[in-house]
Parts: structure tokens; sequence; C-alpha cells
């Protein structure tokens, strides 16, 4: 096993427009090494995804960006500060919603949420806040129950409320779409999204990989190690090796028509067929590549019945992704 070295002292800085700037940072508990030299920024208003199966060390990442835990190596810089030396003033501007319920089952859901808002120093008339949040995660009905009569599922969502309750610029939510049903899953999107639109910055973690579209920035991570940072797009380009189109014509298409189709130049590799009358054509990009594929059928007298990209689900992306890391440190 690699040896670590205590947390790096020298000072890095934020580039322009980032609020999140990581070098090298690594958390290692006893033999384990949960978070491996991983390195990438977080620019200012955006959604930062971080998708990865349990235990790849997500959770830990979020611990270690907001001072819970200290890395055994490398560095992490937060609002032009190290997570460890955070004052007051710049803790009340970040919100963290942690995976597991940290509030008080013997207290109400109204109880809960307006201790929260009384930590981060809400002032009296904030009624009017805390009855839209609880209408936001669909508890108003049930704001007079102690939280340990609610569900599971309602405790995420109270815990989404408390995070929230102060409006602060920047959120780690970790796990926050855990056990919440499809519909409210994307209402939570639609309103992280308003929070981005204002300006706010959110680092999300899921194992929801789907999620991943609602993304401006996505980190894959796998056995605690960073395998990339790109936008959605650009990994489902990484996982296919170009881009996609798929092209369906009125008859069947003969195989001699598909030889003469792979030697153009815009398509990489060998074209896949669907089905007798359907193929799935890879290529670099396909804005220029699709009117360019029409023009060829026309002239090579293809009717076409559709044409369109390809856009595979992200599970998908993902587990190709995946096995390719696992493939590569197999042969290592």
């Amino acid at each position: 096993m690699a040896e670590y070295i205590p947390a790096e002292t020298q000072k890095i800085s934020l580039p322009v427009g980032s609020v999140v700037e990581v070098e090298n940072l690594t958390k290692q508990f006893g033999d384990q090494v949960a978070v491996d030299r991983i390195s990438f920024s977080v620019p200012r208003g955006s959604i930062f995804g971080f998708i990865g199966p349990s235990g790849c060390g997500k959770t830990t990442t979020v611990r270690l960006l907001t001072g819970i835990y200290k890395p055994t190596s490398g560095q992490a810089i937060v609002l032009d500060r190290s997570p460890d030396k955070f004052t007051r003033a710049e803790r009340e501007n970040i919100g963290y919603m942690p995976q597991n319920f940290v509030l008080y089952p013997e207290l109400s859901v109204w109880e809960n949420l307006n201790f929260a808002a009384s930590i981060y120093g809400l002032g009296l008339k904030r009624k009017n806040r805390l009855n839209r949040l609880l209408e936001f995660v669909e508890l108003q009905e049930h704001k007079r129950k102690l939280v340990r009569n609610i569900s599971g599922g309602m405790m995420r969502r109270l815990t989404l409320a408390a995070t929230l309750v102060h409006e602060p610029d920047l959120l780690f939510l970790d796990e926050p779409t855990a056990g919440i049903d499809p519909v409210l899953r994307r209402k939570f999107w639609d309103y992280f999204e308003t929070l981005r639109e204002a300006g706010g910055t959110l680092f999300i973690t899921t194992q929801y990989v789907s999620e991943a579209a609602y993304c401006d920035l996505v980190g894959v991570m796998n056995k605690g190690r960073l395998l990339m940072v790109d936008t959605p797009d650009g990994l489902r380009a990484r996982a296919l090796g170009g881009e996609v189109i798929d092209l369906r014509t009125v008859g069947p298409i003969d195989y001699l028509v598909l030889n003469e189709m792979e030697q153009l130049p815009f398509v990489l590799g060998q074209i896949k067929r669907v089905d007798t009358n359907e193929i799935r054509v890879l290529v670099e990009t396909a804005e220029t590549a699709l009117p360019a594929l029409v023009d060829w059928c026309t002239s090579r007298n293809v009717p076409i019945e559709s044409v369109q990209v390809y856009l595979p689900p992200f599970d998908d992306v993902f587990v190709t992704l995946i096995e390719r890391f696992n493939h590569h440190e197999s042969d290592r």
C-alpha cells in the first residue's frame, strides 16, 4: 500500500469563478484508503454531481469538504478557506445535508425545523418561510407529528428543509433523494435548478445515476478514486467513444450499403445493426455528422424513415465507465 504523508501545508487558492478547489485530497482510516488523491474544482453557480456505488468515498469527500474530517494528505479550499478553519459566519453560508438523520425524534416536525432556524439566527418573523419549506417537502399536514412517528422518507424531506432554512449560498447534499418517490425527486431537482439559477452552488452525491442528467458537471467515483469529471454529454461520449446516431430506413438495409457507409470519414468503427431496418452509427460529432449522413443516404437512394441522436441511459454509461476502470485495474 502506498505511504501517505501528513496533510500538506502549502496554500492553494481558488481559480476565478470556483467555490471549491481540491488537490490530491486523501483520507485514510488505518489501513483503509477511503479517498485516494482526488482533484477537482466546483464552479460557482453550478450543480456538481458526485456519483458512484455505495462505499466508494462520496460521503467521506463531503465530510472533508465540510470540515468534519481532516485530510490525511492533500488539501481542499472551500469559500477561500480550509474547511477545518471555517469561521462561524462561513459555516452559516453553507448548508450540509448528511445521509443519516441528525434531528430530534422526540420533537415535532415543526419544532425541529424551528430549532434549525434558531441555530442559524433567523429572526422571529420566520413562520412564513418555515411553512413554505414544509409545503415544498410536502410535510405541511404532518408538522405537528413527532419525528419518531414519521417514515424514513419523511425524515429525509425534513432534513432537506432544515438544510435550506437559512438560504445558504453553498449546499452539500449527501444522497438528498434517497428513499424519495420519483415525483417528489423530480420536484427536488427542479428546486435545485432554481437555486442554481439564483446563483447558488450545489454539491450533490447520489446513487441514482440517472440524476447525472440534471448536473452541470459530474464526478464519477469508484473505490475511493475519482475516475473523471465531465459534463453529462461528455460522460456519454467517453463511454461510447463518440456520439451515436440511430438511422431507420423504409426497407431492409443491405450489407453492401453498410460496408460503404462505414468508409465515410465521419463514421467511427463498425456500424451496429439494431434490426433489419435500423442501424446505430458511431460518429465524432452528431451535430455535423447527422446532416452529412442524411445527404449521403439521399444520394444513394436509401429511403429514411427516421434519424435521431441516440442518448444512452446514464445507468448504461456509468456501468460502461466502471467496467472499463475495473478492467484497466485488473490489467495493471
